[in-house]
């Protein structure tokens, strides 16, 4: 484990350069307080030690005045993108692939998506004001990290419960709160711990608020990007000689989320979860038990932006998660983990008839009838340390997915719906229910040149099935189908229930140099990955308007196709003066270059980011720190012909920062794009909250100037 231990440090090190800081908050410690992060936590990330970057607690602390919006955030570092979504729903994409084909866990557990625009996402039930922190693993991920994915990981992890020293009781907690001028946002966040030496219990608790937001120079109010949310979670853990054992609860509560990229907007979102877990250390090996349940209510509509009309859309959604892990050192240099796994999903998706609508009535639209996802795995791992500088870890799992759904129904049987009348009657005369059988394999090699160089290869078979919506999703109508959709292309989509599940072989190396002590560090990782059976879409038909005149707009088909990517990584940095206690001047850089291919059609895939630099310095020097960031995203040229993807132009934006920590209390004041450039999001699609406003379609506008203004203190 030590090896595996100063190999991390070596990837923190090069890997977290991408993210520009503004220098480091100054933290206290008690010895009154015993943190139990567990030691097996580290393991798992250190198991790719160059491709895995950790964003703590710090750094989060640093950036939550800037954005709400966790997949936002992520976008600073190497390899990991942003799809635009809500205010804090955006979708991360890692090296070209996107969320639905990540594994995304919260506190170590799997969210459902809830809704046939994707507008709840798994990162959305997350706040950058109450997490501990963030890993994520750009590279081949270990088959242990979880199945039914063909991409990287995005781990977030709430703080580890604390326990005071025995003959104690201790009271600890921290409060947070930010301002954003574009937008006029504003929100807040507590953590409460109370504990002793064998309890703890903490609350944490935060909301958000935004109006919409202005983009750069002309470009005017962005409508439909307005947000609220508030979450509530109670984490109760008891610590014994045995192990450890948690359970928490929580709520969320959005009374509204603007999507400027799609037609509706979430009008209410309520989810409540509880989850536990156990992990005991033995003489044996270590165990780790998990369970969870969330249930979710989400609904669609208008916002103000997009009245007046109505077009309700109700989803529920129930899911369970369950596993069990254990790990086995069989000799000095040997470990094995196994492990099984259970997720159940079920959701329902029905859409209220609207009063006086010819088109919407007189029976309310089944779009999903109880559908479930119901996914089996198991999975073997060994890791190997062939010597003081080298180790392995090789893996492999099976994944059973079933999959079933009921009848569904239109809003009615009128000439005007009958497009929808033959699709259901069509979809309801079909077998429904489909099962995948999907082995899944992964090798890591890492080998330590020096104590100042370190060497990844690795190699990964990963398989995914269809998302509820890419398989029963049937609607033909334009109306209907252009409810579908998580790509913000205002296009319409229809499902396949054959749909094949998607196989991906990748191919990473890595390359990390200098390290924790060194005055530059640097990260290289190229990678290629080739996805047979991905599913993209086809085109079906135009879609046209009421007087049969064309739309711009398309319906498409998921459908399984061939895609290949490919590109690299890079970051470093560079301590330009260094000081007592952290003090210092640093020059911190990444560039992220992707290309990828639709190998059935010859074209470019779709939603892929362009050639993006990112320069930074920050500096420290006792109480105050200072920050300036630069970002240079290249054209988008390269677009998906079969969507209508809009180009970008490039675009440069500088932030500037500062702060002061007096009293333990942590004051900043940061400047977002300085010059106000206006710039379109390369990620952002069309903006359809404007064109129904204006009749004017264009891509999202990027932020324009925002003043930020953060406070943060602990106690």
């Amino acid at each position: 484990m030590p090896e595996y231990c100063r190999l991390l440090r070596v990837a923190l090190s090069a890997g977290c350069a991408a993210i520009p800081m503004a220098g480091h908050a100054q933290e206290t410690t008690s010895i009154e307080a015993i943190d139990v992060a567990s030691d097996r936590a580290s393991e798992n990330v250190a198991r790719t030690p160059i491709t895995g970057v950790r964003v703590d607690r710090q750094t989060l602390e640093r950036r939550q005045a800037r954005s709400s919006d966790i997949a936002e955030l992520l976008a600073d570092l190497p390899g990991v993108s942003a799809a635009t979504g809500g205010g804090f729903s955006s979708m991360p994409s890692i090296r070209g692939l996107s969320e639905q084909r990540l594994t995304v866990l919260v506190d170590g557990f799997a969210i459902d998506a809830a809704c046939p625009n994707d507008m709840n996402p798994p990162l959305s039930y997350t706040d950058p004001q109450s997490i501990s922190s963030i890993t994520v693993l750009t590279g081949v991920a270990p088959v242990s990290s979880g199945g039914d994915n063909i991409g990287g990981v995005i781990s977030v992890e709430s703080a580890p419960p604390k326990f005071a020293v025995m003959g104690r009781t201790l009271v600890t907690g921290e409060a947070s709160s930010f301002y954003r001028s574009n937008g006029d946002a504003f929100g807040g966040a507590a953590t409460l711990t109370v504990a002793g030496p064998g309890l703890s219990a903490t609350y944490t608790g935060s909301y958000i608020r935004s109006d919409q937001y202005h983009g750069g120079g002309n470009d005017g109010l962005v409508r439909s990007s307005e947000y609220a949310k508030t979450d509530h979670a109670l984490a109760l853990a008891w610590q014994h000689a045995a192990g450890l054992l948690r359970l928490k609860g929580g709520i969320q509560s959005s009374p509204y989320e603007g999507f400027p990229n799609q037609y509706m907007d979430m009008v209410d979102n309520k989810s409540w979860f509880v989850n536990a877990s156990y992990e005991g250390y033995f003489d044996w090996g270590d165990l780790e038990l998990k369970a969870a349940y969330r249930d979710t209510d989400h609904a669609m509509n208008f916002l103000e932006d997009k009245l007046p009309g109505a077009m309700p859309m109700n989803t529920e959604v129930h899911s369970l998660d369950a596993s069990a892990k254990v790990s086995l050192p069989v000799s000095m240099h040997d470990t094995v983990r196994i492990g099984s796994e259970y997720h159940h999903q079920w959701l329902d998706d029905r859409w209220p008839p609207v009063p006086g609508n010819t088109m919407m009535g007189p029976n309310a639209f089944v779009n999903i009838n109880g559908a479930t996802r119901d996914r089996i795995g198991a999975f073997a791992e060994w890791e190997r340390h062939w010597s003081d500088r080298a180790s392995s870890v090789v893996g492999i799992r099976y994944d059973r997915v079933e999959m079933d759904t009921g009848t569904v129904q239109p809003y009615g049987t009128g000439m005007m719906q009958m497009a929808d009348v033959m699709a259901a009657s069509a979809f309801n005369a079909a077998g429904r229910k489909r099962t995948d059988n999907n082995w899944s394999g992964s090798a890591l090699f890492v080998y330590e040149v020096s104590a100042r160089a370190a060497l990844e290869f690795g190699y990964a078979h990963k398989v995914r099935s269809p998302n509820i919506y890419e398989r029963y999703s049937w609607g033909r109508g334009s109306m209907a189908s252009r409810m579908i959709g998580w790509y913000g292309d205002g296009n319409g989509y229809v499902g396949d229930p054959d749909l094949a599940p998607e196989k991906a072989d990748t191919l990473s190396a890595a390359l990390a140099l200098g390290g924790e002590g060194s005055a530059w560090t640097l990260r290289i990782a190229p990678y290629y990955t080739r996805v047979d059976d991905y599913i993209d879409a086809a085109f079906l038909q135009d879609l046209t308007d009421m007087a049969g005149m064309p739309t711009g707009f398309v319906q498409l088909r998921f459908a399984n196709q061939d895609a290949e990517f490919y590109g690299i990584d890079l970051s470093g940095t560079v301590q330009l003066a260094k000081g007592e206690n952290g003090d210092g001047t640093r020059l911190s850089g990444s560039m992220s270059w992707l290309e990828s291919h639709n190998l059935t059609d010859g074209g470019p895939v779709y939603r892929q980011m362009p050639l993006a630099v990112k320069i930074g310095v920050a500096h420290r020097r006792d109480a105050l720190e200072l920050s300036a960031d630069f970002e240079w995203v290249a054209r988008k040229t390269r677009v998906d012909a079969t969507r209508n993807e809009p180009m970008t132009a490039a675009y440069a934006l500088l932030d500037l920062g500062a702060a002061y920590t007096v009293s333990g209390i942590r004051v900043s004041l940061d400047v977002e794009n300085v010059f106000d450039t206006a710039y379109d999001l390369p990620l952002g699609g069309v903006s359809l909250g404007d064109y129904k406003a204006t009749g004017v379609l264009r891509s999202v506008p990027g932020r324009g100037r925002s003043f930020n203004l953060g406070f943060s203190t602990r106690f």
